[in-house]
């Protein structure tokens, strides 16, 4: 059967004709719900918490240094070149690397170090995840080489949920080659359904929201 003739059995059960152009995309349905900022930090906490990730409210960028500071304890980690992460000083840090533009140093380093440490897009109360814009802030293999993640960022960017995420960036393609949603650690289950964290990114996940 040729491939002229499975198109034109499509077309006929569709009711279309040859090279007619296909109707327009019905407009996108988004419902936002209304809610304030208090109960979407708390929803993002739970959500975030019940698939291993760790929630960490910081009270200032201050206390978000200090927060960030606990956790990696001086050991090697690498931070991205977010705006926010400098505003908070962690960039400065003990054993903090950053400020890296050149991308075969900074896999190196990704793949020796201890703690990944970005910054976040926006994040997602109803599902407890981040999203990731790719830039020349926010190098992907920050957040994914490394076995231990810590995003940080302000609350002025935790939105409802993806409806909420379409309205404010209804195009990711004109803001970034790559927009990634992270929830929780990495997991991985084989055929036996047994469930392995770290085996294709980070098997640890904090998220310090400012």
């Amino acid at each position: 059967m040729s491939r002229d003739h499975v198109l034109h059995k499509v077309r006929t059960a569709l009711g279309r004709s040859a090279g007619q152009p296909p109707a327009p995309l019905p407009e996108a349905r988004l419902a936002v719900p209304d809610m304030d900022m208090e109960t979407r930090l708390s929803q993002f906490a739970s959500a975030l918490e019940a698939l291993g990730g760790v929630f960490h409210r910081a009270s200032s960028p201050d206390d978000a240094r200090s927060r960030v500071a606990s956790l990696t304890g001086g050991r090697p980690a690498v931070a991205s070149n977010a705006a926010f992460l400098r505003e908070c000083g962690i960039s400065s840090l003990p054993g903090v690397r950053s400020g890296l533009e050149d991308e075969a140093e900074l896999r190196r380093l990704c793949a020796a170090a201890d703690f990944g440490i970005t910054s976040a897009g926006f994040g997602l109360a109803d599902t407890g995840s981040l999203v990731m814009f790719s830039s020349g802030e926010e190098a992907r293999m920050i957040s994914l080489l490394p076995p231990v993640h810590i995003a940080v960022f302000p609350r002025e960017k935790m939105l409802t949920g993806l409806d909420e995420l379409f309205t404010v960036v209804p195009s990711p393609a004109e803001v970034t080659s790559s927009m990634v949603l992270i929830t929780g650690p990495s997991r991985t289950a084989d055929i036996e359904q047994i469930l392995i964290r770290g085996v294709h990114g980070p098997g640890e996940f904090h998220v310090v929201v400012v």
